[in-house]
């Protein structure tokens, strides 16, 4: 997994009726965009330092997209 400053992360929910969570990547602590992250959960305001599991996603930004392409 990588991800860069303002992408999205998304944990799914591990429970029946149980909501994921989502937020922003506010800082990068692994070397080439790998975990730990510092992210800002849109829930709750809560900022926390994860390492993201099996159930979790990250959603780039356009601009990191539009970088990667040739």
């Amino acid at each position: 997994m990588r991800a860069h400053v303002g992408d999205r992360i998304l944990i799914k929910g591990h429970l029946l009726g149980e909501h994921g969570r989502d937020g922003e990547v506010l800082e990068v602590r692994g070397a080439g965009g790998e975990p730990p992250y510092v992210v800002r959960w849109s829930d709750d305001g809560a900022v926390t330092l994860i390492f993201p599991g099996p159930d979790a996603a990250v959603h780039h930004q356009r601009r990191h997209l539009a970088q990667m392409q040739p």
